[in-house]
């Protein structure tokens, strides 16, 4: 009988979860080519609600620690409501449940997926938040792990983001292949980065 193991248990690291589900990172820049070429713009208001978002964040960061929770709640929440991700034809799931055979079939991975956006049951994104103070690099294995229990075999899309700095990552299934783009943040004092976090995320719902 396989033994049911919980995602943030079972794989802690990018090896473990290269074994598990025979993963590997490409080097062809190609391969993820959407997070960084012909971007959708961003209309005036859409901007305004991007540097409020902004400044609400250094307002919290400035005040202490930031959970998980909070993340979710000043900035994910605001920013997939300004991209209509809340309303027809999506689907906003909080805590989605995943159950992962693993191909030996010795393990059974289970684990919550904090948001899931979907459209007729096909994952467009799967996004992970973390407290302020973790690397999102940290989150990798899990969030490959959690996109590996798509139902869609095309490629699918991730971000990870501590409200402060945000990852995305694209998953090929079949190819069993992978890329993430460069970290972008709002720590940097030159312009606002959520406006291609923003535009990243329209890219990838249009595709």
């Amino acid at each position: 009988m396989a033994a049911t193991l919980g995602i943030t248990r079972a794989i802690t690291n990018l090896e473990e979860v290269h074994t598990a589900f025979g993963l590997s990172p490409v080097d062809n820049l190609d391969f993820f080519g959407e997070w960084r070429s012909n971007l959708p713009d961003l209309t005036t208001s859409e901007c305004a609600v991007l540097d409020r978002l902004r400044e609400r964040y250094r307002h919290y960061q400035a005040g202490g620690a930031i959970t998980e929770s909070t993340v979710s709640l000043i900035i994910v929440a605001p920013l997939l409501e300004l991209l209509g991700l809340y309303d027809p034809p999506y689907w906003v799931k909080g805590e989605k449940y995943i159950r992962i055979e693993i191909e030996d079939g010795d393990r059974i991975l289970d684990g919550l997926i904090d948001v899931l956006i979907l459209n007729d049951q096909v994952w467009l994104i799967v996004l992970e938040t973390k407290r302020y103070g973790f690397s999102v690099m940290q989150a990798l294995p899990q969030t490959l792990a959690y996109m590996m229990g798509s139902p869609n075999r095309e490629a699918v899309f991730g971000l990870i983001t501590t409200g402060e700095d945000y990852l995305f990552v694209k998953l090929d299934p079949q190819s069993r292949c992978y890329d993430w783009s460069d970290k972008l943040t709002l720590s940097t004092r030159q312009g606002n980065q959520l406006y291609q976090v923003a535009q990243i995320l329209k890219q990838l719902l249009r595709l």
